[in-house]
């Protein structure tokens, strides 16, 4: 029949397919590019003060954290409440591997992602094995994150406990100069989102929609829900540890604070439910936006706590999808009724770079 249709029309479904998937990647790659553009001229605003830039970077390092959690938990459907905890793995591992091993930085980084990405998996193994729903994943990850900050204080003697580390391998680089980590933290939160990105349109992709929509009706088609569990959580924790470890080392210092639940966690699901869960770009909303609201309340203390009490209320009364979802569907609106044409394409599967 395809064949007939193809004949009848002049046209090629394949050739279609192969073009919209086309037109779909270069849409990604040109909003990253964008984004990336826009992103890339903060310091010519705050370049001037070390404090502000520090602030920029460390929001960058959220969005990189966001943007982790974001593949697990939106993509797969994973609750890991230990965003913080993987993000510290690679942090204190390169610290540790750098510091007092000799390593040089890169290699130490390279060694903190890949031990990062491996817990991640196994947190997602014993999950899928134990067939555990998303409430009991999240509380074992919360289990391993409080364990994981325990683990920090006690072994005082290798992480520094309460004190932290003090980190040696970089400085004198450019890592420890004003404004070229933050172009550094800007090309990881790029890399990550082209990393997304291609998934989303690859068939590991479609897998990960299918298993976070229906679980049930994924297993029915076929896909092994928990080989692409583990997958989804084996990449973004990855993310998160190299994460950890390249802002470390821009910040020369590291802590139980620096990687702590109620520092990392809490903000890091607040910014993803603010800019949209599942999109591609919902961790940069609202990694920019609550940086600059936390910059701007800072110094009302902990009265900014209320501000973010009132914010969370607010968006998940009104605003449940996200931003992202949420601008889309009134723009949606706005364009009038679809004609036959847009009907059937609303039936399609997007691969948008929203």
């Amino acid at each position: 029949m395809s064949e007939r249709f193809s004949r009848a029309t002049g046209t090629s479904l394949v050739g279609g397919a192969e073009s919209h998937t086309s037109r779909s990647l270069t849409a990604m790659l040109g909003t990253v590019a964008g984004m990336a553009a826009v992103l890339a001229l903060f310091p010519l605003w705050l370049g001037d003060s070390r404090v502000l830039m520090g602030v920029a970077i460390l929001g960058l390092a959220f969005a990189s954290y966001a943007i982790g959690f974001n593949l697990i938990f939106g993509s797969t459907g994973q609750l890991f409440l230990c965003v913080g905890a993987l993000a510290g793995v690679g942090g204190y591992s390169a610290t540790i591997l750098a510091d007092r091993a000799g390593l040089p930085v890169l290699v130490s980084i390279l060694a903190a992602t890949l031990l990062a990405g491996v817990t991640g998996g196994l947190l997602s193994w014993i999950a899928v094995r134990r067939s555990l729903g998303v409430i009991f994943t999240g509380i074992v990850t919360l289990i391993f994150a409080l364990s994981f900050e325990n683990l920090l204080l006690g072994l005082s003697g290798v992480t520094g406990g309460d004190a932290g580390l003090q980190i040696g391998a970089g400085s004198g680089t450019f890592l420890r100069e004003q404004i070229a980590p933050y172009y550094l933290m800007l090309a990881l939160v790029v890399v990550f989102l082209i990393v997304h990105g291609l998934l989303r349109r690859s068939h590991v992709g479609w897998a990960f929609r299918a298993l976070r929509d229906d679980e049930v009706a994924a297993e029915l088609a076929g896909i092994d829900v928990a080989r692409y569990r583990v997958y989804g959580a084996l990449v973004g924790a990855a993310m998160l540890g190299m994460a950890g470890a390249t802002y470390a080392f821009t910040a020369g210092r590291v802590s139980p604070t620096t990687f702590g639940f109620a520092q990392v966690d809490v903000v890091v699901i607040v910014m993803l439910a603010f800019g949209g869960i599942g999109t591609l770009l919902g961790p940069i909303l609202g990694a920019v936006v609550f940086t600059a609201i936390d910059e701007v309340l800072i110094e009302f203390g902990q009265l900014r706590l209320l501000a973010y009490g009132v914010l969370i209320i607010v968006l998940f009364l009104w605003i449940r999808r996200g931003m992202i979802p949420t601008l889309r569907a009134l723009i949606g609106r706005r364009g009038g009724p679809p004609n036959r044409r847009d009907t059937t394409a609303a039936h399609t599967p997007s691969t948008g770079p929203g």
